[in-house]
């Protein structure tokens, strides 16, 4: 599974899929460790700290995406396959987890690369430090290693929910955070395997990628960040 040091710092809200808060200060009225909620475009939820400056930054360096299950996902998976060989083993669910973050990783410093930002892998005064995770990921029919011969169908492939933190990177200066939840817009049913799920979910990793990147220029044009004028229900 994913390192946790990550993760820990978030749990999904049980009527919100798209809210994700720290286990230590959770967002009350709006406001998430002296973040405050802004009225946002491109993803469910944004938190921005009051008078950020953005227009300084011109790197980006950004950690591996860390990627997480749905709870329960793989006993879930295989609560009603009675054929034991068509069931998620480990070595499958590590598969799937694995692929998901080669993927977005690629997609993510694709789209910051297309939006004038140098990916680099190092602090730096100009440099935002970007911490990304997908939580709650959940593919609906996972492709399994297995020598019979079998097809799975979904009307979807799955869904996820992005979790993003942007820090300074030399202070660690926590900036914002977002959380937005997708789920793939396939109009099936369709067969499910390694090929059209990854497909899937490229599509929505591409739409997320995009959309940060685009945010970051947004707030560049912004700062300094007038939480008056931003501020969510204002």
């Amino acid at each position: 599974m994913a390192n946790p040091k990550f993760f820990r710092r978030f749990v999904v809200a049980p009527l919100l899929l798209a809210a994700a808060v720290p286990l230590v200060a959770q967002p009350v009225d709006g406001n998430w460790d002296g973040l405050l909620e802004v009225k946002a475009k491109k993803m469910d939820k944004v938190y921005l700290l009051p008078n950020a400056d953005f227009r300084t930054y011109t790197k980006v360096m950004i950690d591996p995406t860390e990627v997480s299950f749905k709870k329960n996902w793989q006993r879930d998976q295989n609560r009603d396959r009675l054929d034991l060989s068509n069931r998620v083993s480990d070595a499958d669910a590590r598969r799937i987890l694995d692929e998901a973050q080669k993927g977005f990783d690629k997609y993510f410093a694709e789209a910051y690369t297309k939006a004038g930002f140098q990916v680099v892998q190092a602090p730096g005064p100009d440099v935002l430090h970007l911490s990304t995770a997908i939580i709650n990921l959940d593919v609906t029919a996972p492709d399994v290693s297995t020598s019979a011969r079998s097809r799975s169908f979904s009307r979807d492939a799955g869904e996820a929910t992005l979790v993003l933190e942007v820090k300074d990177s030399v202070s660690g200066q926590v900036l914002g955070r977002a959380v937005d939840r997708q789920d793939t817009s396939d109009m099936g049913p369709y067969i499910r395997n390694s090929v059209t799920n990854a497909a899937a979910f490229e599509e929505v990793f591409k739409k997320w990628a995009e959309r940060s990147a685009e945010g970051l220029t947004d707030l560049k044009e912004l700062s300094p960040v007038n939480p008056s004028t931003l501020q969510a229900g204002s």
